[in-house]
């Protein structure tokens, strides 16, 4: 399920459906009151997510095969930035009755697993990062702020 007010950002998960499956198959959308389901059937999902399966994936282990963690590796910007769209956020934080303001980036998610994976992703571009909650990561120091403002950009 996707918020219907970022329509740009459906377009993306759609396109990367897409890709994901060399282009073949149908990609579907269903539109509910505020929101999108974006949905492929394929009999490979599976293979691409091992980590797939029964039950809440806070209660089960969410671990990275082999080549997953190479292409983590290679490509770390583009996991935070998807995980950013899909369980994060950035908002302005006001502070000293909204004399001062800030830009912050959250992310929230309650796999301990997830979260360990988002945070190694953050360690590998030098984004610093403190847990504001046990299942949330704040990202509030105008370095680490800049540096993903630069590759997540708005959601839209």
């Amino acid at each position: 399920m996707q918020d219907a007010r970022y329509p740009k950002l459906i377009t993306l998960i759609e396109r990367a459906i897409g890709r994901a499956r060399g282009g073949s198959g149908r990609v579907g959308k269903v539109s509910n009151v505020g929101c999108v389901e974006i949905n492929a059937y394929w009999q490979h999902w599976p293979c691409l997510f091992p980590q797939h399966g029964p039950g809440r994936k806070h209660l089960r282990p969410i671990v990275l095969v082999e080549w997953q963690r190479r292409l983590v590796a290679a490509y770390p910007k583009q996991l935070i930035r998807g995980l950013m769209h899909s369980d994060g956020c950035r908002v302005m934080n006001r502070v000293w009755k909204g004399k001062y303001a800030y830009p912050r980036y959250f992310f929230t998610n309650t796999s301990d697993d997830i979260l360990r994976i988002f945070k190694d992703a953050c360690d590998a571009v030098d984004v610093d990062y403190r847990m504001a909650k046990p299942n949330m990561v704040s990202i509030a120091r105008r370095e680490s702020v800049a540096r993903l403002d630069a590759f997540i950009g708005p959601k839209a």
